[in-house]
């Protein structure tokens, strides 16, 4: 999210979103999606806050909506290209783009 006033990027701090140059404050939206992720010593926890996924226009497989969030993975080895993962905005469908 970007900063209305002097267009810098925002960071979460306290609940908000709070401009780092010039001090501006804004809601952030409360939706957040909390993965769990094993690791061989401890846990991991990734927090992706749907306010700041960016959104697209693809056909949901589940219900034919045509707006979804994305994410990029690298879920194959390294000199193998990304795995594009949408999430459906209407009903939280997710699917996967190789």
């Amino acid at each position: 999210m970007f900063c209305p006033k002097c267009k810098s990027l925002m960071y979460p701090k306290n609940g908000k979103l709070v401009c780092r140059r010039c001090g501006a404050e804004k809601e952030m939206k409360k939706i957040s999606v909390i993965r769990e992720t094993p690791h061989k010593d401890r846990d991991m926890r990734f927090v992706e806050d749907e306010a700041t996924l960016p959104k697209t226009r693809v056909e949901c497989p589940g219900c034919h909506h045509n707006e979804a969030y994305w994410r990029l993975r690298q879920t194959r080895a390294s000199d193998e290209p990304e795995t594009r993962i949408y999430r459906c905005v209407k009903c939280g469908h997710t699917w996967r783009e190789y």
